[in-house]
């Protein structure tokens, strides 16, 4: 018995010893350097506007004013754009104190429903 959970052992750290080598990396990029680097997600700061056609559960980041408050951790993010309600829980906010002439970055999901569209946020970020 001994022996064979000896065996089990050295196999799985073996096997953590080669699993840790990089991950993708697209033509363009050359070496894996530890994750993803090709096409795919949208990257960089889109509108209001985009954000609410993407799909449900799109990652977006947005840049903006946090302009009202509308609910407990529901508030209203405005760009040139428009506007949409954003779920922002208490942690996120991380100490900062935003107010509505503060442009913020926030970045976080789609959240579509059967009429309404919101961003979960899951960062801000006070932009200087």
């Amino acid at each position: 018995m001994k022996k064979v959970l000896m065996a089990a052992l050295l196999a799985s750290c073996s096997f953590a010893a080669f699993s840790q080598q990089g991950g993708f990396s697209s033509p363009e990029t050359g070496a894996a350097q530890g994750g993803f680097k090709g096409p795919g997600l949208v990257s960089g700061v889109i509108s209001v506007a985009q954000a609410k056609t993407f799909r449900d559960d799109a990652w977006v980041v947005l840049e903006g004013y946090v302009v009202r408050q509308v609910g407990k951790e529901l508030y209203e993010f405005r760009d040139s754009s428009g506007t949409i309600n954003v779920d922002i829980s208490d942690k996120y906010w991380m100490g900062q104190n935003i107010s509505p002439n503060d442009k913020v970055r926030i970045e976080g999901e789609v959240d579509k429903d059967w009429n309404s569209v919101e961003i979960d946020v899951t960062k801000v970020t006070l932009i200087k």
